[in-house]
């Protein structure tokens, strides 16, 4: 029997900038088959400052791109370092990180995951498996979705698996590969209008349940030439910024319409992405609290089972694949599937920084 063991810390920042979420996991591997324990976990919301610098940080020039990088390094170091130090975390094979992404533009063959130069290593004392995504978009790939390998390894009996973030993503298995995509912009829509009212998000989806669908601002979401791509198709802020929120601005309804539109749009969205209508769906992300949300998705898919995990994997998805991302890194196998993100060929990718 072969078994192996590593101890290992994930670090995932998303698009809905409610911080930096950290799982510290123990894989084991017995005879080929993945098991994971989820210990100590944590999420460290970004000051008001940071919040304000990420969200504009599309519209930097170069140079200011490159302080940003700098000082966003720093700040994960830091909380990379008292993660460890509060949970007396020791003898770490890695910390694997995402970093967080500023720009994503595959079709350009430009993606930036901040936080990710070598100083990290430097900074943590430990070996540090980062920067994912460039190596995929260089082979032409989308350089996203990456959790997918996750979902084969480690939640395979789903029949979907979907990510409600910033942005939603599924995942499933189609003639023995796996397919995954982006589906829709999510939180970095639905919190940017409860922002509007002075809140961080729209707690259960109250405030958007309160409103009603404007069924010409849905038909105009529903027409944007994205959702007639096929996959693999990936979603940026840009998106969001140049062609979202420009539609739902120029519609002069309140917010609340607002919110139960787009929530409208989303589940839509979500059952049109589904090639099978029946099976089970395992939701993670923060959009998981989003009953109103659920609900409507659970209405367009009457056929559907509906899982909503306990709260560690629920709320450190990302963070416990992004884990698994970088064991497979170091052990030099593949951790990116050309069938999720188009590119040239499966890959091992990430860079490896040694203190």
């Amino acid at each position: 029997m072969k078994e192996e063991y590593y101890n290992v810390i994930g670090v995932m920042s998303g698009t809905s900038l409610d911080g930096v979420d950290l799982a510290h996991i123990e894989f084991s591997i017995i005879n080929t088959i993945w098991k994971f324990k989820i210990k100590e976990t944590a999420t460290i919301p970004y000051n008001k400052l940071w919040i304000e610098r990420l969200k504009i940080a599309v519209n930097f020039s170069t140079k200011a791109l490159e302080e940003l990088n700098q000082e966003y390094t720093i700040l994960l170091a830091n909380i990379i370092n008292n993660f460890i130090e509060k949970n007396a975390i020791v003898n770490l094979d890695a910390v694997c990180s995402h970093g967080h992404t500023i720009l994503h533009q595959p079709h350009e063959g430009i993606t930036l995951q901040i936080g990710n130069l070598p100083d990290i290593a430097s900074l943590t004392r430990q070996k540090v498996v980062c920067d994912f995504r460039v190596k995929d978009v260089q082979l032409g790939g989308q350089g996203a979705p990456l959790v997918p390998i996750g979902d084969q390894l480690l939640f395979s009996e789903y029949d979907y698996c979907m990510n409600l973030g910033g942005f939603s993503n599924i995942s499933f298995n189609n003639d023995n590969e796996r397919i995954a995509f982006d589906i829709a912009p999510v939180n970095t829509v639905l919190n940017y209008y409860a922002n509007k009212l002075g809140l961080d998000y729209d707690d259960k989806g109250q405030i958007a349940k309160e409103g009603t669908i404007n069924q010409a601002l849905l038909a105009e979401l529903n027409d944007l030439d994205f959702y007639r791509k096929s996959f693999p198709k990936s979603l940026g802020f840009e998106f969001v910024k140049e062609r979202v929120l420009p539609i739902i601005e120029s519609y002069k309804i309140t917010i609340k319409d607002k919110l139960n539109t787009f929530t409208e749009h989303i589940a839509q969205q979500t059952a049109a992405a589904l090639p099978l209508k029946k099976g089970s769906l395992l939701i993670t992300g923060g959009g998981a609290y989003n009953q109103y949300l659920i609900s409507r998705i659970n209405n367009l898919l009457p056929d559907l089972k509906i899982i909503i995990p306990a709260k560690g994997i629920l709320e450190f998805k990302e963070a416990l694949i992004f884990a698994l991302l970088g064991v497979l890194r170091l052990k030099n196998e593949i951790n990116i599937l050309k069938s999720v993100t188009g590119a040239s060929k499966n890959h091992s990718s990430g860079t490896i920084y040694d203190f």
